[in-house]
């Protein structure tokens, strides 16, 4: 028991604590930036207002695509690229440290660089974008992906481009160390009972390594719930397009939904309201998590 009281006392001071302090402050509102004190007690006020911003509705649904289009496109690619890394013995110390490298790079560097490769209106100095380049050596046109002209799924595609790729090396190193550590009698088995290469990975493979599958899958969306940076990278730090005299296109998630309050600091209620934000993220995440347990009990093979 002692063992572990440092690590509780981690826990408690950098995540049980924050998340109790946020619940409280989320029902209360008019904090003074200067004395640091509330005006008063609100109840679920804040909670109402939050929910009633159309803004905060339209960041749960771009969350919501980037959650379940990027997380199970990432895991599947990641998976198959293991599987392939595993069954290529030349090199493959070298192709580890080439998809490994992602994961230890900056994200905002890696958002960037998908901003400049996406970048295609005419009158944009990025029209050379590599994506365009490609589109052009087609005999295509130039495709405003995140520019003036750029469309709601258009732009959309390119955080879940990023959200794909950005998930894949920490995945694939996970499953790869996942697969070498099952034991090859069990596919010495199966090819004397005359099984495919599908079956062998549909009936060993899998179920051997669903443990991590489960995992990954727990984590990762857990972390695209959390998406911010990628938005603010390719995008912009308002995380809108504007669209000329039609309109804007609003890619905001959550979490920018979260920071745009705590930015508001001349505005009577913004902490708290942020506080309300964050704890609503909080509970979304915590269903989907419980969801996920209940399900891997029957799913998941230990």
């Amino acid at each position: 028991m002692f063992f572990l009281l440092p690590a509780i006392l981690i826990l408690g001071v950098f995540t049980f604590y924050p998340i109790f302090n946020s619940f409280l402050v989320s029902f209360f509102s008019g904090y003074n930036v200067v004395t640091g004190e509330f005006d008063g007690y609100t109840l679920i006020g804040n909670y109402v207002t939050v929910l009633s911003e159309s803004g905060f509705r339209q960041a749960v649904l771009n969350t919501a695509i980037i959650v379940f289009v990027s997380v199970p496109i990432s895991i599947l690619v990641a998976l198959f690229i293991a599987v392939a890394m595993h069954s290529i013995k030349p090199l493959k110390g070298f192709f580890q440290n080439m998809f490994f490298l992602p994961y230890v790079t900056n994200s905002i560097a890696i958002g960037l660089v998908f901003a400049f490769m996406f970048k295609g209106n005419t009158n944009d100095l990025y029209n050379l974008g590599l994506a365009n380049q490609i589109v052009t050596w087609f005999g295509g046109t130039p495709v405003p992906w995140i520019g003036v002209g750029a469309t709601y799924w258009s732009a959309m595609s390119v955080i879940l481009i990023h959200g794909v790729w950005a998930g894949l090396a920490f995945k694939i190193i996970v499953f790869l160390s996942s697969i070498q550590g099952i034991d090859k009698q069990y596919y010495q088995a199966a090819q004397i009972d005359g099984a495919s290469r599908n079956k062998q990975f549909r009936r060993i493979t899998v179920p051997l390594i669903s443990p991590m599958i489960f995992y990954i899958l727990v984590t990762s969306i857990i972390g695209a719930f959390k998406t911010y940076s990628s938005v603010v990278a390719i995008i912009n730090v308002n995380g809108i397009i504007t669209t000329g005299a039609s309109g804007q296109i609003n890619l905001k998630t959550i979490v920018f939904f979260i920071y745009e309050y705590l930015q508001e600091t001349g505005r009577n209620g913004a902490l708290s309201e942020a506080a309300a934000a964050a704890i609503l993220l909080f509970l979304i995440i915590m269903v989907f998590t419980v969801v996920q347990l209940r399900v891997g009990k029957k799913r998941v093979h230990y």
